[in-house]
């Protein structure tokens, strides 16, 4: 009995040296199984002691024993408690934020170089009157093909490879869907400009099968060539400079007639020729025409009463121009160096 007594005393004093020296929650759950937690723990073999004593010496050292458990069990409650706060006031100091310290400076942005073209030609446009109407980038056929003069059949459709959803729905290749749309439910006067993403299965330097579109739309009475090229050197003015020239090249596109491609005077060496310009002094930039009588019929409007002209531009183009950007994948691939090199307000 002496001797188990003694082993009671011992217990607790090697507790009570023992909580003085750890360290954190990991220890002190590592030190709580070694004295009270599971039937090997030192506490619960003191108990197995109780077989040689005298039974009317069992319950008196069974009672010493629980009496041992209650306090430790209560020190190391009171333990972790304390280890708890001395891990959160540490946790603290580590992650202490010295409001004194500067800021590390952080790069300003700039936008996109589409966005700020795209920002310049709905300013420029309307500023002469022209209203914006943005369509779905999911059309049906007929709006982008069969009501712009351009049947199944068409020998037009190979010029744009389409990405068809189904027989009947695709991605839009251009933004002219929307005129459709504008002018089935509108009378004339009809002044809109339509910008949105449009897609078309083409990748090069200079195409891409995912691009920004940007059409223009205007019918009126005794609308002709002339209103379209008095409008285009306006425009080609405002974004390029005001020496810049524009100059019409016929050419074809099914839901304009007579059709053209513009060009503008080089702004980069003023028509005298250089690499820009590939040495003609001349730059392509969109294409237009006189909107084609079959698509005003279309849509319901008075062909011989009513006139229009139609133009199409590639946001990424005049961007490119613009900017001196010579691959449009710069354009998508988010290297900050593009956006750093243009910081135009």
């Amino acid at each position: 009995m002496s001797s188990l007594s003694e082993n009671l005393s011992t217990l607790k004093g090697q507790i009570e040296d023992g909580l003085k020296n750890l360290q954190s929650s990991k220890e002190l759950y590592d030190f709580k199984n070694l004295f009270i937690e599971g039937k090997k723990s030192k506490i619960s073999e003191l108990m197995s002691g109780m077989k040689s004593l005298a039974p009317e010496e069992r319950a008196g050292f069974g009672k010493s024993v629980n009496e041992l458990k209650v306090w430790a069990q209560e020190q190391f409650t009171n333990m972790e408690a304390e280890m708890k706060k001395r891990e959160l006031m540490a946790r603290y100091e580590r992650e202490k934020i010295d409001l004194t310290i500067p800021a590390a400076p952080q790069p300003i942005g700039n936008l996109h170089p589409d966005t700020l073209v795209k920002n310049q030609l709905i300013d420029i446009f309307a500023g002469m009157g022209f209203e914006i109407y943005e369509g779905a980038e999911i059309e049906n056929d007929y709006y982008n093909f069969t009501a712009l003069n351009t049947p199944k059949d068409h020998p037009a459709r190979d010029m744009q490879d389409t990405f068809y959803l189904s027989p009947e729905f695709l991605l839009r290749t251009q933004t002219s869907a929307g005129q459709i749309h504008v002018m089935e439910s509108q009378k004339p006067p009809i002044k809109i400009l339509s910008p949105g993403k449009v897609f078309r299965s083409d990748d090069d330097a200079t195409h891409s099968p995912m691009f920004s579109q940007m059409e223009g739309l205007v019918v009126d009475e005794n609308i002709t060539l002339s209103d379209l090229k008095g409008m285009l050197d306006m425009f080609v003015q405002k974004i390029f400079g005001k020496e810049t020239k524009t100059r019409l090249r016929p050419s074809y596109f099914p839901f304009t007639e007579p059709s053209v491609e513009v060009d503008v005077s080089c702004f980069e060496c003023g028509g005298k020729g250089c690499s820009l310009c590939k040495h003609t002094g001349w730059i392509e930039i969109l294409g237009a025409g006189v909107v084609n009588k079959k698509v005003l019929e279309n849509c319901g409007i008075d062909s011989e009463k009513y006139s229009g002209f139609a133009f199409g531009m590639g946001v990424e183009r005049i961007a490119m121009l613009k900017y001196g950007i010579n691959n449009i994948k710069a354009l998508f691939g988010s290297d900050m160096r593009v956006l750093k090199q243009i910081n135009e307000k």
